[in-house]
């Protein structure tokens, strides 16, 4: 459950890492996953938000509030 996104949902991808001799092996695709910290005005404290870079542009936009409502209407305690 590390490399997810607690916003967009993302999480690791699994492909093929082909060599020149095209001997296949396996390789995921990890999510830009990185947690940030943000000030919640409605409840006078900080939540740490782990966001991969695609959902911190969302929490730029949408702002902090509409982003924890989103993020709880998926079931996920903050």
């Amino acid at each position: 459950m590390s490399a997810h996104c607690m916003l967009t949902g993302a999480r690791p991808g699994f492909g093929n890492r082909i060599s020149h001799s095209h001997r296949r092996t396996s390789r995921r695709f990890d999510p830009n996953v990185q947690t940030r910290r943000y000030w919640l005005p409605s409840e006078k404290r900080h939540v740490r938000l782990k966001l991969s870079a695609k959902g911190i542009k969302t929490v730029d936009t949408i702002g902090v509030e509409a982003a924890v409502a989103r993020i709880r209407a998926r079931g996920v305690r903050i």
